[in-house]
């Protein structure tokens, strides 16, 4: 039976994840990265760590590619986008908080954003306030994929694993919520699922207003 329900932030609540790929892809010009290698990399950074997309950009430009340089300039700039343009939340997301608080479900999130940033984003939304408990990215020493930020998030909400759902937009995030245990559900952004996805994943939908339906069909 489920009783708490956690959330990936960026991709699920923002539709923050095309402001993401736009500044990488800004990025990759001015590194001169070809734009098809760089769309190929978004949809494998989506959701990690900063310490795991640095081995993995590594792996594809050599040690000495600055990793730190080019992604604190990426996010420089979306920030600043941000600012001056906000960031939308994704379809189906209040109505969605609006039904786990009626059904007395537990709200959790577990973003491999930094604090700082999060938290930001979250109060400026008005959101904040929603979650009972949420884990950033700077509070697990081992962020997406592996399992640990959704182990925490359980442990914090006081549920054991198979009784919480992870909704993810990542592949990184959807390999996170299944290897803890948590029923997977992916709400597909911009990142198509593979076949790795499809094994992992209990559902995978278009919408939020999906899992609204699902919940209130007692199916999980």
């Amino acid at each position: 039976m489920i009783k708490a329900v956690v959330f990936d932030m960026d991709g699920v609540i923002f539709d923050s994840e095309k402001l993401y790929r736009k500044h990488w892809m800004i990025s990759a010009k001015e590194y001169g990265i070809p734009e098809e290698t760089m769309r190929e990399l978004c949809n494998l950074i989506a959701g990690a760590t900063k310490e795991n997309n640095e081995k993995l950009m590594k792996s594809r430009f050599g040690e000495d590619f600055d990793y730190m340089e080019f992604r604190g300039g990426t996010l420089a700039r979306m920030d600043q986008d941000i600012l001056e343009n906000g960031v939308e939340l994704k379809p189906g997301v209040l109505e969605l908080f609006e039904y786990l608080k009626e059904q007395g479900y537990k709200i959790g999130l577990a973003t491999s954003t930094q604090r700082q940033r999060a938290q930001r984003n979250l109060k400026n939304a008005g959101i904040l306030d929603v979650f009972d408990e949420i884990v950033y990215g700077d509070m697990v020493a081992r962020g997406k994929p592996f399992p640990d930020i959704y182990t925490r998030a359980c442990e914090l909400l006081n549920v054991l694993p198979d009784e919480a759902m992870g909704i993810e937009d990542s592949i990184n995030g959807v390999k996170s919520s299944s290897e803890a245990g948590l029923y997977t559900v992916m709400v597909v952004d911009l990142v198509e699922p593979t076949q790795e996805v499809r094994d992992k994943a209990d559902q995978i939908y278009e919408s939020l207003y999906d899992v609204i339906s699902l919940l209130d069909s007692g199916l999980c």
